[in-house]
């Protein structure tokens, strides 16, 4: 759950989710559930070139298990945060 309660954390922020398939896309945070499924708002594609068809959509629903990564922003990371929980879950506690 650590992700997941960070993740929360997060809403309202502009993230960068990639998916497995290599289709990147930018957008706001709007949601997050404890499966990481991500609801985004007012999304772009990062490689327009690439992926043309997706230029018309502005919200999308993306299935955790498709994602391989999520770019957050600098401002948005507090390191010792994601420290102390890393090594409290770490104990069990």
């Amino acid at each position: 759950m650590l992700f997941f309660s960070y993740f929360k954390d997060l809403v309202g922020r502009e993230v960068t989710v990639e998916l497995k398939n290599d289709l990147a896309i930018r957008g706001t945070l709007h949601s997050v559930d404890q499966y990481l499924n991500i609801k985004l708002e007012n999304t772009r594609v990062v490689d327009q070139e690439n992926y043309p068809h997706m230029l018309s959509v502005r919200n999308c629903f993306i299935r955790g298990s498709v994602v391989r990564y999520v770019q957050l922003p600098p401002e948005g990371v507090d390191v010792e945060l994601l420290h102390d929980a890393t090594r409290r879950e770490a104990r069990g506690g």
